[in-house]
């Protein structure tokens, strides 16, 4: 029997895809239905160890909940100093992005939006860029400038995602 479809007409990623349509079922992927008030050892234990931790100056903790294969979604889950949680959130949205002010430090960045999907340095101009992929209806990424002697916001803004060019290939037409 013939395949009813052509590889052809399958997106380059689509394991990708599927995976992370499937890591969306899964019940560590999100934190779901957390209440404030359950122990931090219940929220690892359901989603795994976290990604980053950030401790705050009143001795409360964001623990960060990086997922997805491309990072799109970061969670961020507030723990009081006894170890309970407070609350929690998505945090790669564009409120949240457009809210980071020019001057904030690195260390303020990483706390309200967590580690990024990709570094790069660009040394004419002493500073380090961060992307951040999250849900759009456009193919593009956030962007957080950090002048790599100060570790300062020089600026932020939305560029096009460089895996939309990849995934452009019009050699095949």
């Amino acid at each position: 029997m013939k395949a009813m479809f052509s590889s052809r007409f399958l997106p380059k990623h689509a394991g990708a895809v599927l995976s992370c349509a499937l890591l969306g079922a899964c019940a560590g992927y999100s934190p779901g239905d957390l209440k404030p008030g359950t122990p931090a050892t219940e929220v690892i234990a359901r989603m795994g160890p976290p990604t980053g931790e950030y401790q705050r100056p009143d001795g409360s903790r964001r623990l960060e909940f990086a997922r997805g294969p491309y990072g799109k979604h970061t969670y961020m889950v507030d723990v009081d100093t006894q170890g309970r949680v407070t609350g929690w959130q998505q945090v790669l949205t564009e409120p949240v992005f457009n809210a980071i002010p020019r001057g904030a430090s690195r260390d303020e960045v990483l706390q309200r939006i967590g580690r990024p999907s990709d570094r790069m340095v660009i040394p004419r101009r002493n500073e380090l860029v961060w992307s951040y992929r999250y849900e759009s209806p456009f193919c593009q990424w956030f962007q957080v400038s950090l002048d790599r002697t100060t570790n300062q916001v020089t600026e932020t803004g939305y560029n096009v995602d460089p895996i939309c060019d990849a995934n452009d290939d019009r050699s095949d037409s």
